[in-house]
């Protein structure tokens, strides 16, 4: 068997799922950190400064040459932090909220190599336009149980309430884990990896991405 090449500070199980994907071995391990906002705080730096920390609270999690790779995801309408929802009663006012309009979905990669005294941090941030479902729709989608361990309360990826209408950013960074963006700050921390993301994504979102290669290029783009 492989060594253990990443340590994936999160425990999103749609994380371990898109990491699964690219076939690098990892294991997980969750740290425990202080998420409140600072008074103020935009969504762009309070997600980076979530991710970079989450990393360094894991550097005591390794010890061999395991890179740590640490990740947060937030839904943002405006400057209003989404999260997610308590209960059922505010993932229908979290949906009711989004309807119809377009928000932003950030999230933050930091990679720490072993050795290094910060991370390497990168942002996605991808305009998402939701559809003009009813109200009908949100309380069966509630009914799921699905919305309630998701920033925002809504997953892109699902198959019944598909909330989401003429996406052209990154699938997989809504979902938690921008897959181009991951290979690009790998990269940019020195841990090169020979993988095809975008053929990852294909096989696996069936999703036509139309910004990988700027992605790669290094645009500010998600």
């Amino acid at each position: 068997m492989d060594a253990v090449k990443i340590l994936l500070a999160s425990n999103s199980p749609r994380r371990r799922q898109m990491l699964q994907w690219i076939g690098v071995p990892f294991r997980v391990s969750p740290v425990d950190i202080d998420e409140t906002p600072w008074s103020g705080e935009a969504p762009e730096p309070y997600v980076r400064r979530l991710a970079e920390t989450k990393a360094l609270a894991a550097r005591g999690l390794v010890r061999d040459e395991t890179l740590i790779l640490a990740a947060d995801t937030i839904v943002a309408d405006g400057n209003r932090l989404l999260g997610k929802p308590s209960g059922p009663e505010e993932a229908g006012e979290m949906l009711r909220a989004l309807r119809g309009r377009v928000h932003r979905v950030c999230t933050a990669l930091a990679v720490l190599l072993p050795g290094a005294e910060s991370p390497v941090v990168d942002l996605c941030i991808s305009q998402v336009p939701m559809r003009n479902y009813s109200d009908p729709e949100i309380d069966r989608y509630i009914a799921t149980g699905d919305p309630l361990d998701k920033a925002g309360a809504y997953a892109i990826q699902h198959p019944e309430f598909r909330p989401v209408v003429e996406f052209q950013g990154c699938f997989a960074s809504v979902m938690g884990l921008p897959l181009c963006h991951l290979l690009r700050v790998l990269k940019k921390a020195g841990a090169e990896f020979e993988l095809d993301m975008v053929q990852i994504c294909r096989e696996n979102l069936e999703y036509p991405c139309m910004i990988s290669e700027r992605v790669k290029a290094g645009e500010n783009i998600g």
